[in-house]
């Protein structure tokens, strides 16, 4: 199992969006490139490379093989987005998210603020349940606020949402080979960005659980939900955050390479439902439950599902130029 909510089913979505909802950014937005905040980049140049690994730990989710690739030159920024910079997105656009039109989102039942309300999930993950109010700038609902979080990943965001946040900054998300290429930095075929040592509850590399989940966090890293998003050491490319803290959007749909019975229909659903690929995992994974903090890892949301564990990062296309 993944450690990221459910997705939205059909029965959650509205039958009308509202006329708010028809374009992604208002008229009156600023010209793509006006993302004053944004982090520093770092540049992979076009190469031969691969995705996947041939050291698969969870091969239903279509890990391994390793497959080769060519990728184009790309920059990828140094950080998630963080509540700050999205926050500047919102006062310039007025962009309104798609949790806040739902009017609720899923949150990890051990980040509500005491006495605070939900609605139970009794799927095989109770620990995700349905609040009222739940968004990006009330990530638990309405008791919650970004307060002291101005530098943490901002989560409760759409595929969608992320879609319009990058073409308002003026860049896009990251396939899942400009991902992996970019964890990597180099290094192989190895299972995390600093290579092949195993976090574990007293080795500390990232953001993810120590204990036993979902019942006990030891906090050995120091946070319980999200963490700043330069708070662990970043990988040889200066990227922070590729491992734990939160999954990350990228827009690639979801697909798992196999011509099994069982990756058939899940590649059946994964189109019907327009799911797409998340990758990092979060600060919910432990090796016991949810081993996806692996490079080669992944899982899947629809486009208008969002969690108080998912977030993105922008590439940018680099122009190739005649000598």
């Amino acid at each position: 199992m993944s450690c990221c909510a459910n997705s939205r089913t059909p029965q959650q979505r509205p039958q009308e969006e509202p006329a708010a909802a028809s374009s992604p950014i208002n008229s009156s937005s600023p010209a793509p490139g006006n993302d004053a905040d944004a982090p520093s980049r770092a540049r992979f140049e076009a190469a031969r490379s691969f995705i996947g690994t041939d050291r698969p730990l969870i091969a239903a989710d279509g890990e391994g093989p390793a497959r080769p690739v060519r990728l184009d030159a790309f920059e990828i920024e140094t950080e998630t987005v963080t509540n700050d910079r999205f926050a500047a997105f919102v006062a310039a656009t007025g962009y309104v998210t798609e949790a806040e039109r739902f009017g609720w989102s899923p949150v990890f039942i051990g980040l509500l603020p005491d006495g605070a309300g939900y609605y139970a999930n009794e799927g095989e993950t109770p620990w995700w349940v349905r609040v009222e109010g739940a968004s990006w700038k009330t990530p638990e609902g309405p008791a919650s606020d970004l307060a002291g979080r101005g530098d943490h990943p901002v989560v409760q965001v759409s595929w969608n949402d992320a879609s319009a946040f990058a073409a308002w900054s003026g860049g896009r998300l990251p396939t899942e080979a400009e991902w992996e290429h970019a964890a990597r930095a180099g290094l192989g075929d190895v299972r995390y960005p600093w290579g092949d040592d195993e976090p574990d509850d007293t080795t500390i590399f990232c953001n993810i659980w120590q204990g036993v989940f979902p019942h006990r966090n030891t906090l050995a890293d120091g946070y319980f939900g999200t963490s700043p998003v330069r708070a662990f050491l970043p990988n040889r490319a200066g990227l922070h955050g590729m491992a734990g803290n939160v999954w990350e959007w990228t827009q690639d749909a979801y697909r798992v390479r196999s011509l099994s019975k069982a990756a058939k229909a899940r590649n059946r659903h994964a189109a019907l439902e327009q799911e797409k690929v998340l990758k990092g995992g979060s600060f919910l994974c432990h090796a016991s439950y949810c081993h996806r903090y692996r490079i080669a890892a992944r899982s899947a949301l629809t486009i208008d599902s969002s969690t108080s564990n998912a977030s993105f990062r922008l590439v940018y296309d680099v122009a190739a130029f005649a000598d």
